[in-house]
């Protein structure tokens, strides 16, 4: 752990009025560096890391789906939560990747501060990138603590992010058949 975060967190509590001396906020600094550093560990990861030669012979060229992934995240802008699910897609030509990888691609990437239309997009790249897929597709649902806690203070809104690469680009068909498998699609 940085050895100046739990200094910044008791300046933080200071700035606000509170005593970081009294019992409830005494081990409050290193607690929060500890959790922040948690919740920010995907920058200590690298792709390769993670998938880590997961990927194997395979014959199969339809879509493999993983859906309702969760995902945890930080908005870069006000360091609130947001809160949500991934859907990821892709079409193998000739490798898929281990079924664990793609989840844990998606909490590398959410595990850094971020935007959701960021965090869509790197998601989609990356797996593109490992699996030469001929396609990839990314629907991400999220709630945003910086809309709802905050700000606007809209309690009930869902942001839908999507990035669609390769075959689910360039074919209507491939892309509706995705959306109605993960149950996005209004026919």
């Amino acid at each position: 752990m940085s050895s100046s975060l739990p200094q910044h967190y008791r300046d933080i509590l200071l700035e606000l009025g509170e005593n970081p001396e009294r019992e409830g906020l005494l081990d409050t600094p290193k607690r929060a560096s500890k959790a922040m550093q948690y919740l920010c560990h995907g920058y200590t990861q690298t792709v390769e890391e993670i998938v880590n030669g997961a990927l194997f012979a395979s014959d199969n060229d339809e879509m493999v789906i993983v859906q309702n992934i969760e995902l945890y995240s930080l908005c870069e802008h006000h360091l609130l939560p947001f809160i949500g699910k991934a859907h990821v897609a892709y079409i193998p030509t000739g490798k898929v990747l281990g079924l664990s990888k793609i989840a844990r691609i998606v909490d590398m990437f959410a595990r850094r501060l971020q935007i959701q239309e960021n965090l869509t997009k790197q998601i989609a790249d990356s797996i593109q990138q490992v699996t030469g897929a001929a396609g990839v597709a990314v629907v991400i649902e999220a709630q945003h603590m910086c809309m709802m806690m905050r700000g606007v203070e809209k309690q009930n809104s869902t942001m839908n992010t999507s990035v669609m690469l390769g075959a689910f680009r360039e074919s209507s068909t491939t892309r509706m058949e995705f959306l109605q498998l993960i149950g996005r699609s209004r026919t």
